[in-house]
């Protein structure tokens, strides 16, 4: 999600808290277009105040949001027809922690998915009573319409570990779904690491869970060593997994794994990761940290939209965990002339005088 804890040894063993999508369908692939139509140019900040941001677009012709309210304490949604819209769109309260017990302390990361016909959010959490132990949670909702019927706690989704574990993604490649999520490995040097795993049914994993990536060069390892905020986005006959590096500051960034849509993604050796980050900070544009990205597209049913979140200052008073102001961004995804995703920088904030909703 966010950022992991503060680990006081090697082992990372944070007061024992460490001890113990894409689209549903296919990555980042429309339902169903809508016949081509311009794309109006993005407002930014799309939605203040709402980190690790995840956008999925629906058959419905409707673009559905969720992401971390500051307070970690509820679960929102916003829905609209056009990308531009969600910035004032109504946001409903779809989903509360817990006063006591499981899920009731640092609700992190949600994601929204359609899967079989029915809804599910994936999200992190930790019990009331001890505010690390952060595991990876399931709502399941058989409404067409998320914000109707009734959210169901399907529970935990259980892992090979009880370690600190969070940012789940699904999706779904060559008739297998796969999540990717952010985990501690008992021994491991880090604070997290990327983690791939089949799936049973969504909300049970089935098989292997292999690791796909941990903190290995030092743009992932400031702060924190953390890689964490998984995203997948297949074209050009691979698949591209994106992630998150660092600590929540200035120094939090981007980097990329790649795999050959053909070969076999629970081999760690298929995935390639990049040397470099791919999404850093940028001092012209004013855009500090960005990461915790999803890809979603634009309304006319082709271009590719980066979704991520961002701060308007370098400087933080005291803990970025506590800093409110991480907003959400999106930015049209370039492609390179080698079919690599080319995520350029963070733009600038939109002029206030050229801003033009689209309802």
């Amino acid at each position: 999600m966010s950022r992991t804890p503060e680990v006081p040894d090697r082992r990372l063993l944070l007061k024992g808290a460490l001890a113990a999508g894409a689209l549903a369908v296919t990555p980042t692939v429309a339902a169903a277009a809508p016949s081509p139509k311009k794309t109006p140019p993005f407002v930014n900040p799309l939605v203040r105040n709402r980190a690790d941001p995840h956008i999925h677009r629906h058959s419905d012709g409707h673009y559905y949001f969720t992401a971390t309210a500051p307070e970690y304490d509820r679960i929102i949604l916003r829905r609209s027809r056009t990308l531009n819209g969600l910035a004032t769109a109504p946001e409903s309260v779809i989903w509360t922690k817990h006063a006591t017990g499981p899920m009731g302390a640092h609700i992190w990361a949600p994601e929204i998915h359609r899967i079989g016909g029915k809804w599910y959010i994936y999200f992190a959490s930790a019990p009331a009573e001890s505010v690390w132990d952060i595991r990876i949670w399931v709502l399941e909702n058989a409404s067409p319409n998320p914000f109707k019927g009734t959210w169901v706690e399907r529970g935990q989704l259980k892992t090979a570990w009880e370690t600190f574990s969070l940012d789940a993604t699904t999706f779904t490649h060559r008739g297998s779904r796969y999540l990717a999520w952010a985990q501690h490995e008992p021994g491991m040097g880090n604070n997290t690491a990327l983690w791939l795993s089949r799936m049973a049914n969504p909300w049970t994993l089935t098989g292997p869970q292999v690791r796909l990536s941990t903190p290995e060069y030092d743009w992932e390892c400031i702060g924190y060593k953390v890689n964490e905020g998984p995203s997948v986005i297949a074209r050009n006959g691979r698949l591209f997994m994106s992630y998150s590096a660092s600590a929540t500051d200035f120094n939090y960034c981007m980097g990329l794994l790649t795999a050959d849509a053909d070969a076999d993604l629970m081999d760690p050796a298929n995935w390639s990761k990049s040397p470099t980050p791919v999404f850093t900070s940028n001092d012209t544009t004013k855009q500090y940290g960005p990461g915790h990205n999803s890809f979603t597209v634009a309304e006319d049913g082709r271009s590719d939209v980066l979704v991520y979140h961002a701060r308007q200052y370098k400087e933080i008073v005291g803990d970025p965990l506590n800093d409110p102001n991480r907003h959400t961004r999106v930015q049209k995804l370039g492609w390179n002339a080698d079919g690599t995703p080319d995520f350029g920088i963070p733009v600038a904030d939109t002029a206030i005088d050229s801003v033009k909703e689209s309802a």
